[in-house]
């Protein structure tokens, strides 16, 4: 039998989740403006997509076109096309993979390389700012509640990953790491 002040205590909690929850999507909303802003920055003709890419490209190094296109999420022939957009624009190279001959690894041009350094520097620009009257215990406190609630999703995905919809074992989709 619940007392009146743990039904109380209930719709209190149950209005903060709420409020949080319209609080990342809100943050997430911004973040994926500010992304589109400098996706536009890197290259005006390219979707925000193709800065992805070229952005775990960045982080990451040269890979193969199928392990980019699942490390981004996307499908292979989305992939494909924005890849190829890409290359048609200087900012992504193709070449041959060495140890494999009938492959092909991506990898940044020099061109893509000083341009997403300077799309990320101004993304980083506009993060500073927002955060520029914040005290350093808001920083650390805000950084701990997030890393708290982004590690119970991932931990979370990863159990959801390691059973496949048979009933197996998924197969292993680690993530790099950045170099």
């Amino acid at each position: 039998m619940k007392t009146r002040t743990q039904g109380g205590n209930a719709g209190r909690r149950a209005r903060h989740v709420r409020a949080l929850g319209e609080a990342l999507h809100g943050l997430v909303s911004e973040a994926r403006a500010v992304t589109a802003q400098a996706a536009a920055m890197f290259h005006p003709e390219l979707q925000p997509a193709a800065f992805h890419i070229a952005l775990w490209l960045h982080s990451f190094g040269p890979a193969k076109p199928s392990a980019v296109a699942q490390a981004v999420a996307m499908d292979r022939s989305a992939a494909s096309r924005l890849t190829g957009e890409l290359v048609r624009l200087k900012l992504v190279k193709s070449a041959t993979d060495a140890a494999d001959k009938r492959a092909v690894v991506l990898s940044l041009t020099a061109d893509g390389r000083r341009r997403i350094e300077a799309a990320m520097q101004a993304k980083g620009a506009t993060f500073q700012h927002r955060v520029a009257a914040w005290s350093e215990d808001d920083l650390v406190r805000c950084t701990e509640l997030l890393r708290r609630l982004t590690e119970g999703t991932v931990a979370d995905q990863r159990r959801e990953e390691a059973v496949s919809p048979s009933g197996g074992r998924a197969p292993n989709t680690a993530t790099p790491q950045p170099r």
